[in-house]
């Protein structure tokens, strides 16, 4: 997770998407769609300003849903769906 605020756990979850992305031998331009779990829907407009600069020239589809909680406590939680993951060499 981040350091505390929902842009720094947004900051992360990306970071860690794409190293498991990379690890299967893909690319963050193969993500089609993302999903966005928030604590506090409050804090949408930042962290979609930090899904847009991860995915500057791609735009993957998207939704955001607010949850009561996320594991340990998380503000920020991100799944993807890849088109067509290439094996790695």
């Amino acid at each position: 997770m981040g350091a505390g605020d929902a842009m720094a756990e947004a900051r992360q979850s990306l970071a860690n998407l794409g190293s498991l992305v990379e690890a299967s031998g893909s690319s963050m331009d193969r993500v089609v769609k993302a999903t966005i779990f928030l604590q506090d829907m409050a804090d949408f407009h930042r962290v979609n300003e930090v899904f847009a600069r991860a995915f500057q020239g791609s735009s993957p589809a998207r939704s955001c849903v607010q949850v009561a909680a996320l594991p340990l406590g998380a503000k920020v939680q991100i799944e993807a769906v890849l088109w067509k993951i290439r094996p790695k060499p």
